[in-house]
């Protein structure tokens, strides 16, 4: 029991210190209260994480007081996110980070919430009603978290001003592709300094090759999923399709290795790359990899790489493997800080709860650096310098069942 208790006040006071961090955009006590009582809520172990069940959480009569704070209250969301980044790039910062961008999904009813339509859901697998939004991960040894967000639009929405309007929708957000909103977050990190070595995503991002030419412009190292019908410059072709490269490729020539752990285990692939764009820079190489199924070997994956020259094979490996730490990112906030789990169906809304949801979510991987810092300051030899390796979860159950016996009102202090 004391043990318990320790952990919660140890939450309480790193949720404490993540809120001080942006409580000075609030200009009333009482917006800067909730969002306090919000974030505190959202990694209560409650079985549903909005409306009554925070408000009860928080002591209050109703769920008003928050409701003002996410749908009424005037603060610049994106405001509290760089706050809340800085406290990420504080905690966590890394030259060597990796930036992931992925969508998710998030199932609704009906039409009123800001850019819900029937749409591609990558989380139920299938089209439905829902909201899309779009994500930025920093991933590094130590943790992964969300760094930035933005709901998708969709024509439907953007070609309709009133019905934008009743959503808070501002006249001048126009369309977007999710390629140009993945685009617009990773230079917002450049601009803010945040230290990274590696950008990545999937094919539905990494297929644009207007994209990968700008991070090649600006010299930034990426490993990008793409599909088979892409094309590269070879040597023999300058529209040289990446699937027929492969064709033939001596046995000796891929090589079977794991690109991280998964739901089920290591995740092993044959794998194997061929160089293209020849005639460049010196200290710069590109290149095309395949990822192969083991046990099905007529399923192949692609990736287009831009690196520096002494990259390794299991170096590009281990980058696209990390694309994997942002579906952890969606699973534990969804699970642990009700990423998903919000009652609000205006476009200020969605990115106040989506900010102060990542807020908790950065805070709970930070607390699980340090206990896996101080885990490895006790077992490894004083001399060590090899870094703490990831886990996926950035909370322990034992933790979060720990908050489930206290009330959080007496910890603040």
């Amino acid at each position: 029991m004391g043990g318990d208790l320790a952990d919660v006040r140890l939450w309480a006071r790193e949720l404490d210190a993540v809120h001080e961090r942006f409580v000075h955009r609030f200009s009333r006590s009482e917006p800067r209260e909730s969002a306090l009582a919000y974030m505190r809520g959202l990694i209560a172990p409650l079985q549903r994480k909005n409306g009554w069940p925070l408000a009860e959480e928080a002591g209050h009569a109703g769920p008003d007081r928050i409701q003002r704070m996410l749908n009424r209250v005037e603060r610049d969301a994106d405001e509290v996110l760089d706050d809340v980044r800085r406290y990420v790039v504080d905690s966590l910062g890394d030259r060597d980070a990796v930036l992931v961008v992925d969508d998710t999904g998030f199932l609704k009813k009906g039409t009123r919430s800001a850019g819900v339509q029937r749409q591609y859901s990558g989380t139920a697998g299938r089209t439905e009603n829902c909201q899309v939004g779009v994500f930025l991960a920093y991933a590094t040894d130590r943790g992964r978290t969300l760094i930035d967000r933005r709901l998708y639009l969709p024509t439907s929405w953007t070609d309709d001003r009133d019905r934008c309007r009743r959503a808070g929708i501002a006249d001048d957000v126009a369309f977007e592709t999710k390629v140009a909103m993945a685009r617009a977050m990773v230079r917002r990190a450049i601009a803010d300094k945040i230290p990274f070595r590696w950008v990545t995503a999937d094919a539905a991002y990494g297929f644009s090759k207007g994209w990968r030419s700008e991070l090649e412009r600006a010299d930034v190292f990426h490993v990008m999923a793409t599909t088979r019908h892409d094309t590269v410059v070879t040597r023999w072709a300058v529209d040289h399709r990446v699937h027929d490269l492969f064709n033939g490729l001596a046995r000796q020539k891929w090589k079977r290795r794991s690109c991280g752990s998964g739901a089920h285990g290591l995740r092993i692939y044959d794998w194997a790359r061929i160089e293209v764009r020849p005639w460049h820079r010196s200290d710069r190489r590109h290149w095309v990899i395949a990822r192969r199924s083991v046990a099905r070997p007529q399923e192949i994956s692609y990736y287009i790489a831009y690196c520096p020259a002494e990259t390794t094979l299991d170096q590009l490996i281990r980058i696209a493997g990390s694309r994997w730490a942002i579906e952890e990112c969606f699973q534990s906030a969804k699970q642990e800080c009700g990423l998903d789990d919000y009652q609000v169906r205006r476009y200020p809304g969605w990115h106040r709860h989506m900010t102060l949801a990542m807020a908790a979510h950065a805070c709970l991987t930070v607390l699980r650096a340090r206990e896996l810092d101080a885990d490895k300051a006790e077992t490894d030899p004083p001399t060590s310098s090899t870094s703490a390796s990831p886990r996926g979860c950035p909370v322990t159950s034992g933790a979060v069942g720990a908050l489930a016996g206290h009330g959080w009102g007496d910890l603040s202090g």
